[in-house]
């Protein structure tokens, strides 16, 4: 009878992610193909670290952390197991993202996350009036004064660096050299204050002054730029000349999964080109599928190519794990500027 329970129990696919991620359809065809059923909870990172660590790794199969979120997770909690490369379908992944998820999951040698959903910041443009904004530092061009905006944020500072020929992430390491390096844009952002229309907050507020034309050039999100294109083909998103932005929600196993087996069977399952071209009409975003964007609606497979030509898409800068005390630099430097005078 043990058995039996036990048989039942491994047929089922315990997955904790975020929402859109695991949308009905796909559920359905997964579970029609394999005969496994999937248990979905909704989540986010601080949300599924406080989870799993909670179980010591329990209660669930397969997770879907950032992939910034792993490295620091697993050497504080050990709650991650590796993931065997020889189980996925790796010809499936578009290869500059998973070697960079690869990369940035490592802890001793080991790989424990693999691409899934992913999204950049870069810029927004109204062509029609911005045409040679093609960076974050020609946010500060006189031609746009008073007509931009971007947050006071993290990503921003990450942006200018590299726009101004430096690498924030390369200096992750050395304290010093990345406070060098947020003392050049600091002086940036504070000569650039008297071209900001106004530090955006919230994205509908943005997505307004944009479309009234207020604000003709703005450091946002992908997502952001091809709704806003929707309505208007003047105005698009535009990955950076230094590279966009990027974040990449991943596939990681907890430590105990009880059914490894029909985690990678999702992970395979979900890779499809055709399948993730329905996730991404689910969740907004595109996947790590190579090839899946030509399932995806014609409009946003349209708006997805003209803003990320291969070359592009090969230059995005992808997030890694932030060391301890940098965000507290960070802070500090971004408090600064606000309370500076502008130029």
């Amino acid at each position: 009878m043990v058995s039996l329970v036990s048989a039942a129990q491994a047929e089922e696919l315990r997955l904790l992610t975020w929402g859109g991620y695991a949308p009905d359809e796909v559920v359905e065809m997964f579970e029609k193909e394999t005969g496994i059923d999937v248990e979905v909870t909704l989540s986010n990172n601080e949300d599924m670290i406080s989870k799993l660590r909670a179980t010591g790794g329990g209660g669930f199969d397969l997770a879907q952390p950032s992939q910034d979120r792993i490295a620091g997770a697993q050497l504080e909690y050990g709650i991650y197991k590796p993931i065997d490369l020889g189980k996925i379908d790796n010809d499936k992944f578009i290869p500059s993202m998973l070697d960079a998820t690869k990369s940035n999951t490592t802890v001793d040698g080991e790989v424990y996350g693999v691409p899934h959903v992913w999204g950049t910041s870069g810029l927004i443009v109204d062509t029609s009036k911005a045409a040679a904004v093609k960076d974050y530092t020609d946010l500060c061009a006189p031609e746009v004064a008073g007509k931009v905006s971007y947050r006071l944020k993290r990503p921003t500072l990450i942006g200018f660096a590299y726009a101004m020929g430096m690498d924030p992430f390369a200096a992750y390491g050395d304290e010093a050299k990345y406070q060098e390096i947020l003392d050049a844009v600091e002086a940036k952002l504070i000569e650039c204050k008297a071209n900001v229309k106004t530090y955006w907050e919230g994205g509908d507020a943005l997505l307004n002054l944009v479309r009234s034309g207020e604000v003709v050039a703005a450091m946002a999100w992908d997502t952001g730029g091809w709704k806003l294109n929707n309505d208007n083909a003047d105005i698009t998103f535009v990955a950076p000349k230094s590279g966009a932005l990027g974040w990449i929600d991943t596939f990681a196993l907890p430590r105990k999964t009880k059914n490894e087996d029909a985690a990678y069977k999702w992970i395979n399952f979900v890779m499809q080109p055709e399948i993730a071209a329905k996730i991404t009409a689910s969740a907004g975003n595109f996947t790590a599928s190579k090839g899946a964007d030509e399932f995806a609606d014609d409009k946003l497979k349209a708006q997805f190519q003209g803003s990320f030509p291969p070359a592009d898409l090969d230059n995005i800068k992808w997030y890694p794990t932030v060391p301890a005390g940098l965000e507290v630099l960070e802070g500090k430097t971004l408090d600064r500027v606000k309370a500076a005078q502008s130029n």
